[in-house]
């Protein structure tokens, strides 16, 4: 059920002084975009009537069909709590159509909701909730980012050691003020390294939030005069940020993925939905972790995930069962970095889960111990697989994976593949510092 209409929306922005209203969208890549309209252009943009180039959005269409609208969705109306109080700024997240009336194919947002209208005709309801890391930085003297931080906090440190300390508590307030509910915020483990994390959502709701969460940590820590990057792994020799995603189903408002019988406490479906997980997780490694520099998080020693396992007994395999039960009871994939593209990825999440509940795909045995420390004999032993250790070799598998080739859809897969494809060979064209030190006396 709707929570704003149109009148609602003409009316909080006369009563609330909103002179502009950012009309928000979100390309293939992850990257948040918007046009900018005043106040007295909100009703035509409230008719779906507001247009935009697509072809100046990489990964969008080609000059020739160029002409997009943006549809907002209502229920996303916020305003922002960073902005003049005198003329105020407001943002809706929008959907991308074509001229002809329908759905744009390549919009993140569009593949999101055609899955989860899917799942709706079984009689599901898909939650996510969301870890998302990131990093705090000095910036130079002309405000661009660097990677220098003085302090040398870690986990669960508190100021004055934590630098950060500050920074992130005004960005509790304000991403209070914008109606989330934070559950918890901390120092990671990392020098600079904080998380914030925000209570489940309905997917949809989950992904717009991702990218405002993004959009509100970077603009507070601009105004602390640091740089918040999402980047996975912005420092050789300490851990990388990652985006754990904690996934239930709810059928009736009850969590199906409970069941109090079982050994773990975990029902059938629970099972089946790692079980299609696993089978196309080396495709949604593509999608999970987009970037070359994804990689450089997904190694052993740093506590991301490596190898495709799973366990309700410990957190180091790739999916692991955080320990509460009943209404708690969640699947965590712990691969995704806060890179990716939120919409995408927990389409082709959903898609794989339900996947494995229709065929009644059930998971290879848990590896309940520390896989950390186990040898590469032990894992051969148990026929435990490792990710794609690598953006191509992650492009690879999904090239080879028609099922999630299908929940993208054509052109995003097409554009996708291209455009990583490109971000690969323009990578190892490069001729980076480690060689020229590595070789440049030696050869």
């Amino acid at each position: 059920m709707s929570k704003y209409t149109k009148s609602d929306i003409l009316r909080m922005v006369e009563e609330e002084d909103v002179e502009f209203i950012r009309l928000q969208f979100t390309d293939m890549f992850g990257t948040l975009k918007n046009v900018a309209i005043t106040s007295s252009q909100l009703e035509k943009a409230l008719d779906n009537k507001c247009m935009f180039d697509g072809s100046s959005i990489e990964g969008f269409v080609r000059i020739e069909e160029s002409d997009m609208y943006l549809y907002p969705d209502l229920d996303t109306f916020v305003i922002f709590p960073w902005r003049p109080q005198q003329g105020k700024v407001a943002r809706l997240i929008c959907d991308v159509y074509n001229t002809d009336g329908k759905p744009f194919e390549g919009d993140p947002r569009y593949v999101l909701k055609r899955e989860i209208e899917k799942a709706r005709q079984l009689g599901y309801e898909f939650n996510v909730g969301p870890e998302c890391e990131f990093f705090l930085f000095h910036t130079d003297d002309e405000s661009r980012p660097t990677t220098i931080t003085h302090e040398n906090a870690s986990y669960f440190d508190l100021g004055p050691i934590d630098y950060g300390e500050n920074a992130r508590r005004d960005m509790v307030l304000t991403l209070e003020d914008m109606g989330f509910e934070i559950e918890a915020s901390h120092h990671e483990v990392a020098p600079a390294q904080h998380e914030i994390d925000f209570k489940y959502d309905e997917a949809l709701t989950t992904a717009d939030n991702i990218m405002t969460f993004k959009l509100s940590v970077k603009t507070i820590a601009k105004r602390h005069g640091l740089h918040a990057t999402f980047m996975p792994k912005p420092k050789e020799g300490v851990d990388g940020s990652g985006m754990h995603t904690n996934m239930s189903l709810y059928k009736d408002g009850v969590n199906v993925f409970y069941d109090a019988e079982d050994a773990n406490g975990l029902s059938k479906e629970a099972y089946y939905f790692i079980g299609g997980l696993m089978k196309h997780i080396k495709a949604i490694t593509a999608i999970a972790n987009p970037l070359i520099n994804s990689y450089k998080r997904l190694l052993p020693g740093y506590e991301a995930p490596v190898y495709i396992a799973w366990s309700a007994k410990n957190r180091s395999p790739l999916i692991r069962i955080p320990a509460a039960r009943e209404d708690g009871t969640r699947v965590e994939l712990r691969s995704p970095d806060p890179s990716c593209n939120p919409y995408l990825l927990l389409a082709v999440c959903l898609a794989a889960g339900l996947e494995g509940i229709k065929e009644k795909i059930m998971p290879p045995a848990s590896v309940d111990c520390n896989m950390y420390t186990m040898s590469q004999e032990e894992m051969a032993e148990k026929g435990v697989e490792a990710l794609p250790a690598d953006l191509l070799s992650a492009i690879e598998e999904l090239k080879k994976d028609k099922f999630i080739q299908e929940v993208l859809g054509s052109h995003v897969t097409e554009k996708f593949i291209e455009s990583k494809t490109k971000e690969w060979e323009s990578y190892i064209s490069q001729v980076t510092a480690w060689e020229l030190d590595t070789y440049l006396y030696r050869v």
